[in-house]
């Protein structure tokens, strides 16, 4: 049995990431939460969405994974928290298993992931991750400029063409719609912001957290999806414009403290709860947190009823305490697109944000936790 504790500082990525990773500020929050009787909710009024920076917050955040039915040679792939900003602190992580583990670093894409291989005659692979990481809240305040900079050649990297984000053809031209009249890179944000949530719409349907191909969404006018698909089209749209954007890949790990049931994890069972966010960069303010995609979730999914207008005072507070900010209920992984896993035989991924794992007959379902057996929790710690 293997015992490893590493930092998740990890290995340093070339000129852009190496900027990033030192500068940085990005991070996440759940697809899918267990079903809850909605006559528990509290009705449609007004209430409070404000988050804002506080008190550090710390968590011990454990995967285990027991691979239910392996198949010869087994490989596994599990993200590591690798972010550390002004909001997220990622501390150590630790991990046992009976098969080789050791920590990767995706090098072209800062991603860190822990692998292990398992031999063809273990009869019950299993692996535990163990992260600890510390993070707050965050809140833009619009009215401060400061001299925040960051380097052109990571500036440059954040606004290139991925392969579920290309720039080009309708993604560009959409941008150029959304973004019509406005003069400053604050104002083409905000009107992609709106433009999101006003065209786009949370799908509960879709598996996991959606698979982000923006393109096929412009095309078929299916503008329905979850975190990875809405966020990614403002990511996208906001790259097209000229905006340097990313995702930020990553977990809920607690229940929201403004009684938003949809804005929360159920920390002793987080299957499902992955997130991701977005940042902008804007001069004079430097990394800005966004997340349309969970105004959508509020409006499709905090009621009963499908609430279709922004203004609804239920929706409104968190429409705007999401335009620059988010709630630290929330861990990230990475900032990852185009991820190759190492010793993969299959294709690369989009996103690193669920356990991958590999038998000798393919890779199995990440979105299918039961089936691959895995299991996610949080605890937070006080001193």
């Amino acid at each position: 049995m293997t015992h490893q504790s590493q930092t998740a500082a990890g290995k340093q990525n070339p000129a852009a990431r190496r900027q990033f990773m030192k500068n940085s500020a990005v991070a996440l929050a759940g697809c899918a939460l267990p079903a809850i009787n909605f006559a528990q909710t509290a009705p449609a009024v007004d209430r409070q969405f404000s988050p804002k920076p506080a008190e550090w917050r710390t968590f011990e955040v454990t995967t285990r994974v027991d691979i239910a039915k392996p198949q010869g040679a087994t490989r596994l792939w599990l993200p590591v928290p690798s972010i550390n900003s002004e909001w997220q602190q990622s501390l150590e992580s630790s991990y046992s298993s009976n098969g080789s583990a050791r920590m990767e670093d995706d090098n072209a894409t800062g991603a860190r992931m822990l692998f292990v291989d398992f031999a063809a005659d273990q009869a019950k692979p299993f692996v535990e991750l163990t992260s600890r990481i510390r993070t707050r809240s965050r809140a833009q305040d619009w009215s401060l400029k400061t001299a925040v900079a960051e380097d052109a050649a990571t500036l440059k990297y954040w606004t290139q063409p991925t392969d579920l984000l290309p720039l080009d053809g309708i993604v560009r031209t959409t941008a150029q719609e959304a973004t019509r009249g406005a003069k400053t890179d604050v104002e083409k944000v905000q009107k992609i912001y709106d433009w999101i949530v006003t065209n786009t719409y949370r799908e509960p349907k879709v598996r996991g957290c959606g698979e982000g191909d923006i393109k096929t969404m412009l095309e078929t006018n299916n503008l329905g999806g979850k975190c990875a698909d809405l966020n990614a089209l403002f990511v996208g749209l906001c790259r097209a414009a000229g905006v340097p954007a990313r995702d930020v890949y990553g977990l809920r790990v607690a229940p929201s403290a403004f009684g938003y049931r949809e804005l929360g994890g159920n920390s002793a069972s987080l299957k499902g709860a992955q997130h991701c966010r977005a940042e902008v960069y804007l001069k004079g303010y430097g990394w800005v947190g966004m997340d349309p995609a969970d105004v959508a979730k509020v409006m499709r999914q905090e009621t009963p009823e499908w609430i279709k207008s922004a203004s609804n005072p239920l929706v409104a507070p968190v429409n705007k305490g999401l335009f620059g900010g988010w709630e630290g209920n929330w861990m990230a992984y990475n900032v990852a697109h185009d991820v190759v896993l190492p010793q993969s035989k299959g294709p690369k991924l989009g996103f690193l944000m669920y356990p991958v794992a590999e038998t000798a007959t393919g890779r199995l379902d990440s979105y299918a936790p039961d089936d691959f057996k895995y299991q996610i929790s949080a605890k937070e710690l006080t001193a």
